[in-house]
C-alpha cells in the first residue's frame, strides 16, 4: 500500500477502472477548472473562481492554519507532531475547544495519511506525489475532516479552499474540484471502492479500512494469535486510531494514585497502583510533576517496570539496573520502589542529551546515571558482570505498540528497520544476562507486538548467551483482574483489550555458571 515514505503507490485495485462512477467528465479534477495545470495542480492564467471575484474571503482560521503548518512540518522536515504542535498552538495563542479542534485534526490526518492519500489520488486523478506538498497537505486536512469528523461538508470544503489560498493560490479551483469529488463518498464508500472485499485480500483492506500498511497489519495479526481472526485484527487496528488519555503514574513513597487523582481531578488507573487518567490539559501544567511526585508514563510501562520490582529473587537484593533508561520515566518509577527498599538503580542511557533527561527524571531519588552503551556490560566499572540483583532491558524497538500515541510513526517505519533493531535488542538482552547475578532477574520488554521483536528475540538472545537462564511466568506479577493475559509465561498487552500501549514483557532468572 505504501512507499518508503509512507504513500501509496496507487490508488488501489479497479480505481482507474472505475473512474467514472464519480461524476462523469463535468465534475472531473481535470476538466475546464483544472485544465492544464500540470503536474502541481496550480493555475497557470491564476483565474479567480467563480464568486471569488471582487472581495476577498478571510484566511484560513488559526486553528486549522496550525493544524496545517503542524502536519507540513512532520511531512517536509520530519518533524514529530508531538513536538511541534504545542509551539504551534502557543504561537497562535490558542487554547480549548480551539486547541483541540487543531490537535484532533493534526493527529488524525497523520494517522491517516496513507488511506487519505490513496482517496486523494483517485479524486485528483493522479498520483499524490506529483501534487505540490502545500496543497497535498491542505487535502489531507481536508478530507480527513470531510470523511472522519462532524465538521458540516460544505464548511471542510471552504475552509479548506480559503486554506489553499493561502499557501498555494494558484491550486484553488483544483483543491475545490478534489474536495468536491472525495465529498460524494463516505469513508466507508470510499474503501469499498479502494479495497476489495474482506474475502478476497483481507490484510489489504484492513489496512486501507483502518489506515496501517500492510507489513503492520500482518504483524498484528501473527502476535494476536487469533488464527488470522480479522475481527480481533481490526479491533487492535482501530484502538490505534483513537486519541488515548495521558496516563499519570504517582511516585510511590511521595503520593497515592488516590491522591494524584484528586489533585488532578482525574481517575485512579485500572491496573496499575499508581495509574491516574488525567482527564483533560496539558499535563506540563500539573504541579505534582513539576515538583517531582508523578511523571507522565503509560499504564503498560508502569506496569512492566512494577512487575520487575515486585519479581521474587534469590538473595540479596538492592542493586538494579535499568541498561536503556532514556528518557527515564521507567527510571522514575523504579527509583522511587527502590528508595523504598533501600535498593539503589543505576540507570544506563547512550546518548549524552537523553541521559540528562534521565538525570531529571530522577533528581531526589537513588539513581546514579551514566552515560554508556548497555553491551558493555563487563567493560566499565560502573557496570560489572554479575553485579546486579534485577536488570530492566527496555530495549529499543520499532514503537508499534504505541501508533495512537505517535500519529507519523506507522508511515515512516519500514520492515528494513527490523534487522539492525533486533539485532540490537538481543545483544542488550545477553548484556543484561551478563550483568544480573545468579538468582537474579531479568525484564525484557519492548514496546512493540512485532514477534522477531518479542518472542523470537527473547529465544534469539537465550541462545547466543551463553548464560543459563529459565523464563519466569510473568502472568502472576500482573494485576489478578487483567483480562486476555494469554498462556504466559511473557504477556503481550494490548490497546483494544487493556487500555495500554501494546507492551510485550518477559521475565528471566539466570541460573548459576555458564550454559
Amino acid at each position: 500500500m505504501s512507499d518508503s515514505g509512507g504513500r501509496p503507490r496507487r490508488p488501489g485495485p479497479g480505481a482507474d477502472r472505475d473512474r467514472g462512477r464519480s461524476g462523469g467528465d463535468r465534475d472531473h479534477p481535470r476538466r475546464g477548472a483544472d485544465r492544464d495545470r500540470g503536474p502541481q495542480g496550480g493555475d497557470r492564467d491564476r483565474q479567480r473562481p467563480r464568486g471569488d471575484r471582487g472581495h476577498r474571503r478571510p484566511p484560513a482560521d488559526p486553528a486549522r492554519r496550525a493544524a496545517y503548518e503542524a502536519v507540513a512540518a512532520v511531512h517536509r522536515d520530519d518533524a514529530y507532531a508531538n513536538l511541534v504542535l504545542p509551539r504551534l498552538l502557543r504561537q497562535a495563542r490558542l487554547h480549548g475547544r480551539d486547541a483541540a479542534f487543531a490537535t484532533e485534526l493534526t493527529y488524525g490526518t497523520l494517522r491517516l495519511t496513507g488511506t487519505l492519500d490513496a482517496i486523494i489520488a483517485v479524486a485528483a486523478d493522479r498520483d499524490v506525489a506529483r501534487i505540490d506538498p502545500p496543497v497535498r497537505d491542505a487535502l489531507r486536512l481536508g478530507a480527513y475532516q470531510l470523511l472522519r469528523t462532524r465538521v458540516a461538508p460544505h464548511a471542510a470544503a471552504s475552509t479548506t479552499v480559503d486554506l489553499v489560498r493561502a499557501v498555494a493560490p494558484g491550486a484553488i479551483g483544483f483543491a475545490n474540484a478534489v474536495l468536491r469529488r472525495i465529498a460524494e463518498r463516505d469513508w466507508d464508500g470510499w474503501i469499498d471502492r479502494l479495497a476489495p472485499s474482506a474475502d478476497g485480500d483481507p490484510v489489504h483492506r484492513l489496512a486501507l479500512a483502518h489506515a496501517h500498511p500492510e507489513w503492520i497489519v500482518r504483524s498484528f495479526s501473527d502476535s494476536l494469535r487469533a488464527g488470522g481472526d480479522p475481527e480481533e485484527t481490526a479491533r487492535a487496528l482501530a484502538a490505534d486510531n483513537v486519541a488515548p488519555p495521558v496516563h499519570l503514574a504517582a511516585r510511590p513513597g511521595l503520593m497515592t494514585a488516590a491522591e494524584l487523582a484528586e489533585e488532578v481531578g482525574g481517575k485512579v488507573g485500572r491496573y496499575s497502583p499508581y495509574a491516574v487518567y488525567l482527564p483533560g490539559g496539558a499535563p506540563g501544567d500539573v504541579a505534582a510533576i513539576h515538583e517531582g511526585r508523578a511523571h507522565v508514563q503509560d499504564e503498560g510501562s508502569q506496569l512492566v517496570a512494577a512487575a520487575l520490582a515486585d519479581a521474587p529473587v534469590d538473595g540479596p537484593d538492592d542493586r538494579w539496573l535499568d541498561l536503556c533508561a532514556g528518557p527515564g520515566g521507567k527510571s522514575g518509577l523504579l527509583g522511587a520502589l527502590a528508595a523504598q527498599r533501600d535498593a539503589r538503580l543505576t540507570a544506563v542511557e547512550v546518548t549524552p542529551h537523553r541521559a540528562q533527561l534521565v538525570t531529571t527524571a530522577t533528581r531526589d531519588l537513588p539513581v546514579t546515571v551514566i552515560t554508556a552503551d548497555g553491551r558493555d556490560v563487563g567493560q566499565i566499572e560502573e557496570l560489572p558482570e554479575q553485579g546486579f540483583d534485577r536488570v530492566l532491558v527496555d530495549a529499543p524497538c520499532t514503537g508499534l505498540g504505541s501508533l495512537r500515541r505517535r500519529p507519523e510513526s506507522r508511515w515512516r517505519r519500514q520492515p528494513s528497520d527490523l534487522a539492525p533493531l533486533t539485532r540490537l535488542q538481543r545483544e542488550l538482552l545477553a548484556a543484561g544476562l551478563r550483568a544480573v547475578r545468579p538468582g537474579g532477574v531479568v525484564a525484557y520488554v519492548t514496546c512493540s507486538p512485532h514477534l522477531v521483536e518479542t518472542e523470537v528475540g527473547v529465544t534469539e538472545a537465550c541462545r547466543r548467551s551463553g548464560y543459563p537462564a529459565d523464563l519466569v511466568d510473568v502472568r502472576p506479577l500482573l494485576p489478578v483482574d487483567m483480562p486476555d493475559l494469554g498462556g504466559g509465561p511473557s504477556v503481550q498487552l494490548w490497546p483494544h483489550r487493556h487500555g495500554t500501549d501494546a507492551m510485550f514483557l518477559a521475565m528471566l532468572r539466570r541460573g548459576p555458571g555458564p550454559s
